[in-house]
C-alpha cells in the first residue's frame, strides 16, 4: 500500500536535519544523520550521530523514546545502516524497537548499505517512504557523498578580494580585504572542515595559525595541511610554534634534507613526502593521501597559484569568494587564481548553481564545479 507523504512527514525530516546539522565537522568519516521519532502527531524523542564510533541518530532518538517508540514512525535523513562496523546496524535496532515506519530522506551511497538498510525493513513488514527532502539531505552530507564515491575529500576554495579582483595589494599586504562579519563566517566554517589548506607562500606571507577562533566554546581547530615542496616552513612560525596543539600534515617533494624532516617531526609535524622532485606538487596525490588518512573535506585558503593548480586539475568542488567594497588597483597585485590560465573565453571554468548573500558589506559569492555526489 502506498504511502502518502503529508506536510507533517515534510517538518518532521526538516527538524531531523536541523538535528544533523549540529554535527557539521565532527562524525568523519561518517556522514551526519539526524533523527526524530514521532508517535500519535507528537515528536517523543530525537537524537543525532555525535561522533564516529558512538551511537547512530536513530539509537539516540529510540533512546529518548523509550516505549513510546513501540509503534511509532521514525524519520532519518540517511538510511539506516544494515552492516557490523563501528557500532551495531541500525536497521535491525529500529526492528526491535517496534517502529512500524521508516521515513528516509536519501539512501546511504555506502555500497555496503546502498539500500540494504531499507530491504531489511521491508522485510520485516515496516513500512518505508524514501526520498523525504532528498535534494536538502544530500546537500547536508556533500563531503561524506564525495568522499565515498571517490575516496578523496571534499575541496572548497575560499578566498577574498576587491572590487576590482585583488587579493592583495602590490606590495603583498592583505590584512584585510573582507570586514569582521565575512573573516567571523570563515571560522565558522573552519569548525565545519575537516582540513585546512595553504601552500607555503601563504605561511611565508602571513604566518598564519589556520586555526578556529569562535566567541563560544563549540569550535574545533580542523587538521593544518602546508604544501611545501622544499620544506621551507619557518621554525619560528606559528604553525610551528602550535604544532603540539594542532595537528599538522606538511607535503614536500622526495628530494629533501633528511636532517630538516627529523627537527620537523620532532616538533610534531607529519611530513609526507610524495614521489616527485617537481616543484610543483601534484595535488591529486596530496588529496588521495587526505582520503587514506579518512579526511573527508578540504577548506583551501591559500594563494593564487594554489588555487590556480587545483582548478586547473579540476580538482575543486565549491568556492567561497567574497568581494570587499574596495578598490586597490596595482598592474602586479594578486588575484585570487593563478597560472597560465585559458587562452580563449569559451574554456573558462564554469561555476555552477551560484548563490549571493551579505555580510557586513561584502558579498559572498558561492558556486560548485562539481556539485554531482
Amino acid at each position: 500500500m502506498q504511502v502518502i507523504v503529508t506536510e507533517k512527514d515534510y517538518e518532521y525530516m526538516n527538524r531531523a536535519l536541523e538535528l544533523a546539522a549540529l554535527a557539521l565537522g565532527r562524525t568523519s568519516p561518517n556522514p551526519v544523520v539526524g533523527a526524530v521519532v514521532v508517535r500519535n502527531g507528537e515528536i517523543v524523542g530525537e537524537g543525532y550521530h555525535h561522533q564516529a564510533g558512538t551511537p547512530h541518530a536513530e539509537v539516540h532518538a529510540l533512546r529518548a523514546a523509550g516505549s513510546l517508540a513501540q509503534g511509532a514512525t521514525i524519520y532519518v535523513t540517511l538510511e539506516p545502516c544494515s552492516h557490523h562496523g563501528r557500532t551495531p546496524p541500525c536497521a535491525n535496532t529500529l526492528i526491535e524497537a517496534g517502529i512500524k515506519r521508516v521515513v528516509v530522506a536519501t539512501l546511504d551511497p555506502n555500497p555496503i548499505v546502498a539500500g540494504k538498510g531499507l530491504a531489511i525493513l521491508k522485510e520485516a513488514g515496516i513500512a518505508t517512504t524514501l526520498g523525504v527532502l532528498q535534494e536538502q539531505a544530500v546537500h547536508l552530507n556533500q563531503f561524506f557523498f564525495k568522499y565515498i564515491k571517490t575516496g578523496r575529500p571534499y575541496v572548497t576554495v575560499k578566498s577574498a578580494m576587491t572590487l576590482d579582483g585583488k587579493i592583495a595589494t602590490a606590495s603583498g599586504d592583505s590584512r584585510w580585504v573582507s570586514g569582521e562579519e565575512s573573516r567571523q563566517l570563515v571560522h565558522r566554517m573552519r569548525n565545519t572542515y575537516d582540513a585546512i589548506m595553504v601552500g607555503i607562500g601563504t605561511v611565508l606571507k602571513d604566518d598564519p595559525l589556520l586555526n578556529t577562533r569562535l566567541d563560544d566554546e563549540h569550535g574545533r581547530d580542523p587538521v593544518r595541511v602546508i604544501i611545501d615542496s622544499r620544506l621551507e616552513l619557518p621554525m619560528e612560525s606559528q604553525i610551528m610554534r602550535t604544532s603540539q596543539q594542532q595537528q599538522t600534515l606538511l607535503f614536500c617533494c622526495s628530494q629533501v634534507e633528511t636532517d630538516r624532516i627529523s627537527r620537523l617531526e620532532q616538533a610534531g609535524i607529519k611530513v609526507i613526502q610524495l614521489p616527485t622532485t617537481e616543484e610543483t606538487l601534484p595535488l591529486a596525490e596530496v588529496l588521495d593521501e587526505l582520503g587514506r588518512r579518512e579526511i573527508c573535506s578540504v577548506l583551501v585558503e591559500g594563494g593564487a597559484e594554489i588555487n590556480a593548480s587545483l582548478l586547473e586539475n579540476d580538482l575543486v568542488d565549491k568556492i567561497h569568494l567574497f568581494i570587499a567594497p574596495k578598490i586597490v588597483g596595482g598592474r602586479t597585485s594578486p588575484s585570487p587564481v593563478g597560472g597560465l590560465g585559458v587562452e580563449l573565453m569559451k574554456n573558462a571554468i564554469p561555476v555552477r548553481s551560484l548563490k549571493t548573500d551579505f555580510y557586513g558589506q561584502d558579498i559572498l559569492l558561492t558556486g560548485y564545479l562539481n556539485d554531482g555526489w
